[in-house]
């Protein structure tokens, strides 16, 4: 079983710019044919916890169980400086190997823990002229409104940073909710024809490059919410919500198959309110008949990591 550091975990995805310490963290991470995880300490001096089974969905092989790994952050800056940190290392990898880094965004306090990219040394040291960016899921209101994730990430992040204006593709608010879910497909279909946006071997759906993705307290990831029938939906690869749970009612967002297609998916949690639901997703008692939407997130070409703080993991007894 792996015991690698928190550190060297850390370290392995910095960009080109000098190390920095990693920040306080524990990780959990699934070792490569082993369904067993380990809870591991940035602190050389205190043991490993006993292993644990959290990350392994059931019936999950050996080889989707690795693929996850759970960060555990004392404080929320130093979340964000992990968050920054992985982004940035991604960013250097695609723009070397594609030209283009394709990064999706929700909305939350997500958009505030990316505020470490906009700062030196990411500010300066990532290529932001490959950067193309997109949203897992909108709220149908203008872009100016206060719901709207496209004003939240503009106004936190996108404005402080040099992406090209023509590489932020926002959803047509001009639109009823089914033509601007329709709009945003055609968006995608184009982007893969020009080559901007990779398709996975695996699933044939697109294959974005990190998906940065938040959760309810409810367990909803992008506006999939559970027990809704889009849940559902896999032939499509954006749809729409007219009466969604939590206002605003009309929302567009990803189907399941284009957020499990991701190269990464970076979720975050953090806070006591959503600790009820990171206890169904990760004690490994959930079925198959009451899964929440942030339980169905399996990557199925990628990898995918947890960045959650002590309160959302408290009705763990085990970590």
């Amino acid at each position: 079983m792996s015991t690698a550091t928190g550190a060297a975990a850390s370290n392995s995805l910095s960009p080109t710019t000098s190390r920095r310490s990693s920040p306080s963290s524990r990780i959990l991470t699934t070792p490569r044919g082993s369904l067993s995880c380990r809870l591991l300490s940035s602190s050389p001096s205190q043991s490993p916890l006993v292993p644990v089974s959290a990350m392994a969905s059931p019936g999950a092989a050996g080889e989707a169980a690795s693929r996850k790994k759970l960060l555990i952050f004392d404080a929320e800056k130093d979340l964000a400086a992990s968050l920054a940190e992985h982004a940035a290392g991604l960013s250097e990898k695609f723009a070397a190997e594609r030209s283009a880094f394709t990064v999706v965004l929700s909305g939350g306090s997500l958009i505030k823990a990316l505020r470490k990219l906009a700062e030196p040394p990411y500010l300066e040291a990532v290529d932001w002229s490959r950067w193309h960016v997109f949203w897992a899921d909108e709220r149908v209101v203008p872009k100016d409104h206060a719901d709207s994730n496209y004003k939240l990430a503009m106004d936190e992040f996108l404005s402080k940073v040099p992406v090209p204006a023509n590489q932020v593709y926002a959803m047509n608010d001009a639109l009823s909710v089914e033509g601007a879910a329709d709009d945003y497909e055609n968006c995608l279909k184009q982007l893969i024809k020009n080559g901007v946006i990779a398709v996975s071997p695996v699933t044939g759906f697109p294959k974005f490059d990190l998906m940065l993705l938040g959760m309810g307290p409810d367990g909803h990831i992008a506006s999939l919410f559970p027990g809704h029938p889009i849940v559902n939906e896999n032939q499509k690869l954006v749809t729409c919500v007219k009466d969604s749970p939590k206002p605003p009612p009309e929302r567009i967002t990803f189907t399941f198959p284009v957020i499990n297609s991701s190269a990464h998916i970076a979720l975050m949690v953090t806070g006591a309110g959503k600790a009820g639901a990171v206890h169904k997703a990760l004690s490994g008692n959930e079925s198959s008949s009451d899964l929440l939407p942030v339980e169905m997130v399996e990557p199925q070409d990628g990898e995918m990591t947890w960045f959650t703080d002590k309160p959302a993991m408290s009705m763990l007894s085990r970590i």
